[in-house]
């Protein structure tokens, strides 16, 4: 009985840290950019600025009709 208990101990000692070799793999980027672009979508901004960046965007004048737009009378 012992010795069922023992394998399964070195079982469970050998997947954990098999796990934990894949969980400290290191990531190589080539360029400065790809590692801030890894950053960029791993990492949100912080609420306050998500909601001041959404009010600011909601404020900036809507772009006028193209001039085939106007000329046809559509509306958009």
């Amino acid at each position: 009985m012992n010795r069922h208990i023992t394998r399964l101990n070195e079982g469970l000692t050998e997947q954990t840290a098999s796990r934990q070799e894949t969980s400290q793999q290191q990531l190589e980027f080539a360029t400065a950019e790809e590692m801030i672009c890894h950053d960029a979508a791993q990492t949100g901004p912080p609420p306050a600025l998500a909601m001041r960046l959404h009010e600011s965007i909601a404020r900036e004048p809507k772009p006028a009709r193209a001039w085939w737009q106007r000329w046809l009378g559509q509306t958009g």
